[in-house]
């Protein structure tokens, strides 16, 4: 124990309840909170397709974008182009990406989901909203859509 200047020990103070109230007024406290629950329950679900969270929205975007190019991707996602280009490649290497030229633009790619990509994001996709489910069991349906609006307020541009 900790002595005071006069030699006698000092009350050493112990927290019996943490107080967290001034993280929880924080919006990047609770996103982050919100975001890890449901991202430890995400990968565990994704480990059965080998996709990681960042696999899974660029497969995601494919699916519902064909055609999409790379330069649009790293937009949409915020993933610098470097970044993106081991990722493409991994995921064409798995065979669950095709490349294909863009109509309008001859420099560009176009990626565009094989048959077993198509199969993989039915079911990935499938699984994703299970989860998005149980995670929204807790809220209603206006709840949910609040937050997600609120959030897109948060990280979209105005």
């Amino acid at each position: 124990m900790a002595s005071s200047p006069t030699g006698k020990k000092a009350d050493v103070p112990s927290v019996e309840n943490v107080d967290t109230s001034y993280l929880e007024g924080l919006v990047g406290y609770n996103a982050r909170r919100a975001a890890l629950a449901v991202i430890e329950v995400f990968l565990e679900r994704m480990a059965i397709y080998d996709l990681r969270p960042v696999d899974f929205s660029v497969l995601s975007l494919i699916a519902h974008n064909p055609g999409i190019t790379s330069r649009q991707l790293c937009g949409t996602l915020g993933i610098l182009p470097p970044n993106l280009v081991g990722m493409i490649n991994a995921l064409e290497k798995r065979e669950v990406i095709a490349r294909q030229p863009h109509p309008r633009d001859g420099r560009a790619m176009g990626l565009h989901l094989t048959e077993s990509g198509a199969k993989l994001m039915r079911d990935a996709e499938r699984t994703a909203a299970q989860l998005e489910t149980e995670v929204a069991a807790r809220l209603t349906p206006g709840e949910a859509r609040t937050l997600i609006r609120l959030l897109k307020k948060v990280y979209l541009p105005a």
